[in-house]
């Protein structure tokens, strides 16, 4: 895409001229199209709150939260744009007309800010060409975007044009400034009751899409990349009832589930081997959903693939039971990892569950925080999160897994190639922890009759 070097205007080498004749015919006779009565975000109440939480960390200075630019994909292909979660968190704006926009909040006294939106604001017709000429930001190429009384009226916070926001002073950028990052990280650690609202409804999604995606295994076995087949089905529940996945979906068959982070997703489908579907859709309003699910593509586990699903259960079972206010972040992982190493020891695999070598068939974590991201509050500092303690309001997911290797001489021949994972979603409350992802089956009794009233025995 070139940017023309006399007018701005983003335009590309195969755009046909336009003459001044057609440039006046373009320009004039446009209905009036203001958006609808009410505007106003949902969450626009609730953004004064947090912004003051930030503003309160960092007292007299200015602060810059930018949404981000676009991203080329291939030569005048854009990535499709998602803001930055902090931008989104303190404005509640998501969508992809935000690519480029900047939150400022202005000293304001000695413990206030004023926050400053800086919005490019839509392409008037009949001044200028942009709105129908500029392939990135035009309106006739990508939609309508709020002008900057209309954007005023959907956040509730003063807005200006965004080319106003190049003579600021500098300031703390949460895009390069590690102490802004860390902060906006740790103040998302706890969420409300409508962050929690939303991390049920995309989980409700969720659910929804493994539904969609069992149904649809009589279809994926017998297609070449049926793995790509099930990434299909999700994808489309995703994009239908929100924003899209939250993250590239894992739909991974037998050893390819050995792979912690299998998006290639290019194989195809045995009925003897075990389907690992790690998936999540991301709401509207950015919170995202992150399940995994291992399911026998017969439709029942073999006498192997259920010992070692019995084995993950019971570990997350054992996490699960440790998630309480005041409990160590880590204390969860723990719990889930004793029982690993002990059931890998009793199998033979380990000569003692005392030492950590059970990490060589876990490989990682088993957990981690949710929310806007499906690592959500991943900058903020070891003391705050992963050497911290629970809170009531932290969102958070349990999900052990064991990934034997199909090349691993350590293990029995039986036991090569089989990966499971079992993930579900909690928030913790004053009494322990809620499971949101309940309506999905864990067990695999439970799993393997949800299968069979879906596609049949």
């Amino acid at each position: 895409m070139n940017d023309s070097i006399t007018t701005g205007i983003r335009t590309a080498s195969h755009d046909l001229p336009v003459s001044p004749e057609l440039a006046a015919f373009l320009s004039g006779q446009w209905a009036p199209t203001p958006p609808p009565g009410d505007i106003r975000l949902p969450v626009a109440e609730l953004t004064p709150a947090r912004r003051a939480r930030l503003s309160a960390r960092f007292p007299g200075e200015r602060l810059i939260i930018p949404a981000g630019g676009l991203r080329v994909r291939s030569n005048d292909c854009d990535h499709r744009f998602r803001p930055h979660s902090g931008y989104a968190w303190l404005t509640g704006l998501t969508g992809e007309d935000q690519a480029g926009h900047v939150l400022v909040l202005e000293p304001d006294g000695p413990q206030r800010h004023e926050p400053v939106l800086y919005v490019r604001p839509r392409s008037p017709r009949g001044d200028g060409d942009e709105f129908y000429r500029d392939r990135r930001y035009g309106e006739f190429w990508v939609g309508r975007r709020p002008d900057l009384a209309e954007a005023e009226r959907m956040t509730g916070i003063r807005c200006a044009h965004l080319d106003t926001c190049r003579a600021l002073p500098p300031g703390r950028d949460a895009s390069c400034d590690p102490e802004l990052a860390s902060a906006l990280s740790e103040l998302r650690l706890i969420k409300d009751a409508w962050e929690v609202a939303q991390l049920q409804l995309a989980v409700d999604h969720t659910v929804a899409g493994f539904t969609d995606v069992v149904r649809a295994l009589p279809q994926a076995l017998v297609h070449p990349r049926g793995e790509r087949w099930i990434e299909g089905v999700f994808g489309l529940r995703a994009r239908a009832e929100g924003n899209g996945t939250g993250y590239e979906t894992i739909a991974a068959s037998g050893a390819h589930a050995c792979v912690l982070h299998w998006i290639r997703n290019d194989g195809p489908l045995d009925p003897r081997q075990l389907l690992l579907l790690d998936a999540g859709v991301e709401t509207n309003s950015l919170y995202t959903a992150d399940i995994t699910r291992t399911l026998p593509l017969s439709g029942r586990f073999s006498p192997v693939q259920r010992e070692v699903y019995q084995l993950v259960l019971a570990a997350q079972e054992a996490g699960i039971a440790a998630l309480k206010p005041g409990a160590r972040f880590r204390d969860f992982h723990q719990a889930g990892m004793r029982v690993i190493a002990e059931g890998l020891a009793e199998w033979g695999v380990l000569k003692s569950a005392d030492v950590d070598f059970h990490r060589r068939y876990t490989l990682c974590s088993s957990g981690h925080m949710l929310g806007l991201d499906v690592h959500d509050c991943a900058q903020a500092r070891a003391t705050a999160y992963l050497d911290g303690v629970l809170e009531e309001g932290q969102v958070l997911t349990v999900e052990p897994g064991l990934y034997l290797q199909p090349d691993d001489e350590t293990l029995p021949a039986e036991l090569r190639g089989i990966g499971v994972r079992i993930e579900d979603d909690l928030v913790i409350t004053a009494e322990g922890a809620r499971l949101l992802s309940g309506a999905l089956p864990r067990t695999p009794d439970e799993v393997e009759g949800w299968m069979g009233e879906l596609i049949g025995d």
